[in-house]
């Protein structure tokens, strides 16, 4: 088969289709299965999809033996040699890319790692193919190339403009704070992540290779692997914070993003406060609900169940003792001895980018709120300020570095006098073991951003404290002695939860940052050292080798069913997904259906209403009239036995298909049943006891009043408290709430208590939609006839009685031993019935075909043309 492949990547923003694309020109592992790109527009599997369903191709025991990392930039160094000669590329030792294949490389589970990045330098299009292969041959890494404008406007427009301050909480209220959205930026973005695309598919093995992605900048490419490999073993980690809902929901790509993230297998954040905000916004944007099986979360999405892991990241350990090690950090410690211990002066360390974000100017502002309220303190402390250099650029970052300037400044005229300068500003770049160094002599670290994704700055300072013996003689401490520390830190970073032992602050509040260090300073030795000794022992086990073993090792669980899986890619552009279902779990076709409804004579038909033949969430719910002659026309035939089930009141259903005279209809979940419009209601168990109501009525109406957007609807052997117009977080917990309140209430009462899509319903115990399957073969075989073709279609648990009695009934002696039997539910998921539809919109056009047979059976003018692209929607 030829893949279709988006040529123009701005198309995936119109939703257009496109001209046909091409593979690669070089693969260094081959894909292994012929064919397995599969069509981009077609809703089946390619050949080589159905191959996998059947265990063909693909060895579901595969080793892992090969990651591929995508990031934004690569872990290398890259230098032009002098004179213009050409190029020598090193190992960024910092980068964390790096850092994990080195603490995974000496475990027993070592894999091959490839990386997939840009280089920091702009390297000339005649000499990319040249460094591209020596990056290949010598680091395993495919650079990737984008040109200097597409460049500009994927990373400091988009990434840097766009999503970097929003994630960070900064709304885009005017020009001058965050910027209007730009389309041009965006479209750039779609680019980047295309070509990005473009460079894994050079090297992928799709059935072996797990794929790795990082971070903000590419939080869109898991939507072009998936499009072009269904059963690509993808994960993603976000290493920034993911903001609320009402910040990211301003965002006007914001469903985009979503249902790309989507496109893993598994997302990663560094805290729960970020995973919980990622879910909120699936639930309230893209209907989505998520559950926890066995410690892990779990998003069902299109058939796929896409997980959710929470850890924070580490530090590489190994790497840092090194440094520590090094005589360079012990001559620097030295100096910093003699430069501060020597003199009496203890130093409070601070760490931090030179960005809008990590709140370098309040923690300034909370030190001269020491010095002035503490005049024990001047002359003897110190805060050394290490600022590196901004990521970013603009306005914002100059403002910062004059702002943080002028209060040095100003704090050093008002407190300091000759030989001590309160605050000490190091901004020009530092080597690492000088930092480190720093680390060691530091009574205190100071880490008060206002919003940081995880900031490592506390994890290195912790190891550094614990130090080693030849540190400990310049320290001048005895080897064996406990070792301390003190943490001061911001509630609105990543790294806070982990780190217990530390005082968390409000950098916002100044007084509070300014007693915090007070109190770090005043801290007794003993509880110093407690501090220490349980934030080490966190840091050193849960380092950077923890943490990408962990991912890898949720990743795999998280593939493992994609062999046995039939995978259907739909949708267009970013809205692209992929339908995942069993082998046995199938998509119910037109053509199939009307040829078996054709050569059979015994037809029960069982159909629901709201969410089946009217879509959920209709203010209107009467039918259409469509509705209505459709379902007069299969009442028509006598081979027809036609049942609408509902859990809507008798009063309702009778009113509305008024029309319809041959119709049978049941009630409140089948408690009530009529055969025709003329016949009397029956009821399918001994007449309820409704004075349970009393009870639970008082207990809805409690919550109905707390809970804004609820209702109550009192049916006659029923009641049903709906939350579907509620805010759905809220709305979810209180309906748990309600649920266990009402089953507690109503122990001795001969009810059910049952959650549904956005309601909780107390009725008698006993009734079931089930007991209509049951009622309608009965029927049939009272007038001696012998059901050859069964159709059931409903959306939701009530349903699932319904399709567990007509395929229990396969086989056995109510039914025809060639019968032909359809249990259909709406949209792919997890269901008895065998066969889905997509919505309600193609179940309507399914009846429709059906109606259409039937009136040209008849010998009538067929009132239903069918046309390929025209779906009959109901009102509302």
């Amino acid at each position: 088969m030829v893949s279709r492949s988006y040529s123009n990547p701005l198309e995936l923003v119109s939703g257009e289709t496109s001209s046909l694309g091409r593979l690669p020109p070089r693969i260094p592992r081959a894909v292994a299965t012929a064919g397995l790109i599969p069509d981009l527009d077609s809703p089946s599997s390619s050949s080589s999809e159905k191959e996998f369903a059947d265990g063909g191709s693909c060895s579901s025991a595969a080793v892992r033996d090969r990651t591929i990392i995508v990031a934004n930039q690569l872990p290398i160094h890259s230098h032009r040699g002098s004179g213009g000669g050409g190029w020598s590329f090193s190992w960024d030792k910092d980068s964390l890319l790096l850092q994990l294949k080195d603490a995974i490389g000496d475990m027993p589970s070592a894999m091959e790692f490839v990386y997939v990045g840009c280089l920091r330098e702009e390297i000339p299009l005649s000499e990319q193919d040249e460094v591209s292969q020596i990056l290949l041959e010598s680091f395993n890494c495919v650079p990737t190339f984008l040109p200097p404008e597409l460049l500009s406007k994927y990373y400091l427009g988009f990434c840097k403009q766009h999503l970097w301050p929003l994630f960070h909480y900064m709304l885009p209220l005017s020009a001058e704070h965050g910027g209007r959205f730009d389309r041009s930026l965006w479209q750039a973005y779609v680019s980047a992540n295309k070509i990005f695309a473009d460079k894994i598919l050079e090297v992928i093995s799709p059935d072996d290779d797990f794929v790795w992605v990082h971070d903000y900048h590419l939080m869109i490419l898991p939507t072009f692997l998936r499009k072009r490999f269904h059963r690509v073993k993808l994960g993603f980690f976000l290493h920034s914070p993911f903001p609320s809902s009402e910040i990211y929901k301003t965002l006007p790509v914001r469903e985009e993003i979503l249902r790309s993230l989507l496109n893993s297998d598994l997302i990663g954040f560094h805290t729960f406060d970020y995973a919980r905000h990622f879910l909120s916004c699936c639930s309230r944007m893209l209907g989505l609900s998520y559950e926890s099986k066995r410690g892990y979360i779990g998003l069902e999405y299109y058939g796929r169940t896409v997980s959710i892991k929470i850890l924070p990241v580490g530090i590489h350990m190994g790497q840092l003792k090194s440094v520590l090690r090094l005589p360079e950090t012990e001559e620097k410690v030295v100096e910093l001895i003699e430069q501060f211990s020597n003199r009496g002066r203890t130093m409070l360390l601070g760490v931090d980018d030179m960005d809008i974000f990590k709140g370098i100017s309040l923690k300034l502002l909370a030190f001269e709120q020491l010095l002035m309220q503490h005049s024990g303190c001047r002359g003897k402390v110190v805060l050394v300020q290490i600022a590196n250099p901004a990521r970013g650029k603009g306005k914002d970052v100059r403002e910062v570095q004059d702002e943080s300037s002028a209060m040095v400044k100003r704090i050093n005229q008002a407190f300091g006098f000759s030989g001590y300068d309160p605050v000490i500003m190091i901004d020009t770049p530092l080597q690492f073991y000088e930092r480190v160094a720093y680390y060691v002599v530091a009574d205190c670290c100071l880490v008060t951003a206002v919003r940081d994704g995880m900031n490592l700055i506390p994890y290195e300072y912790i190891i550094s404290r614990q130090g080693n013996e030849r540190l400990d003689g310049a320290l001048r401490l005895n080897s064996k002695a406990p070792k301390k520390s003190m943490l001061v830190v911001s509630e609105f970073i990543g790294c806070s939860p982990s780190l217990s032992g530390a005082i968390r602050v409000n950098p916002w509040n100044v007084d509070t940052v300014a007693d915090a260090m007070d109190s770090a300073l005043r801290m007794p030795e003993s509880e110093k050292q407690l501090r220490h000794e349980k934030h080490y022992r966190y840091v050193s086990t849960h380092d950077v080798g923890y943490w990408a073993n962990s991912f890898l090792q949720d990743l795999e669980r998280s593939c493992m069913d994609h062999v046995r899986r039939r995978c259907w890619g739909i949708g267009f552009g970013l809205g692209f997904r992929v339908v995942a279902l069993d082998a046995s779990f199938r998509k119910l076709s037109l053509e199939h259906i009307v040829s078996a409804y054709r050569r059979t004579e015994a037809r029960a038909i069982l159909l629901d209403y709201d969410g089946t033949l009217m879509p959920h969430g209709s203010i209107d719910k009467s039918p259409s009239r469509q509705s209505i002659e459709i379902l007069n026309s299969l009442c028509r035939d006598e081979r027809n036995v036609v049942f609408l089930v509902s859990a809507c009141s008798r009063s309702n259903l009778g009113e509305w298909f008024s029309h319809c005279e041959n119709l049978g209809v049941a009630a409140e979940h089948g408690y009530y049943l009529r055969l025709s419009k003329d016949a009397d209601w029956e009821v399918s168990i001994p007449a309820a006891d409704c004075s349970w109501k009393q009870i639970a009525e008082p207990v809805m109406r409690l919550y109905t009043e707390t809970t804004d957007g609820s209702t109550i609807e009192d049916r006659e052997t029923s009641l049903v408290w709906c939350y579907e117009d509620a805010d759905p977080d809220f709305g979810s917990c209180q309906a748990k709430e309600l649920l266990n309140h009402l089953e507690s209430v109503l122990s001795n009462e001969p009810v059910s208590v049952k959650s549904g899509s956005s309601s909780v319903e107390v009725k008698p115990q006993g009734v079931s939609k089930g007991l209509v399957a049951h009622r309608l073969i009965s029927i049939m075989m009272e007038r001696s006839l012998l059901p050859d073709f069964v159709l059931c279609i409903g959306d939701d648990r009530s349903d699932e009685d319904m399709f567990e009695v007509i395929t229990s009934a396969v086989n056995g002696p109510s039914l025809s031993p060639s019968a032909e039997v359809f249990a259909c539910t709406v949209c792919p998921k997890p269901s008895k019935a065998k066969y889905y539809l997509d919505d309600t919109a193609e179940i309507v056009r399914l009846l429709q075909g059906l109606a259409s047979d039937t009136e040209q059976s008849l010998g009538s003018l067929a009132p239903f043309a069918i046309e390929e692209n025209t779906v009959a929607l109901p009102a509302g």
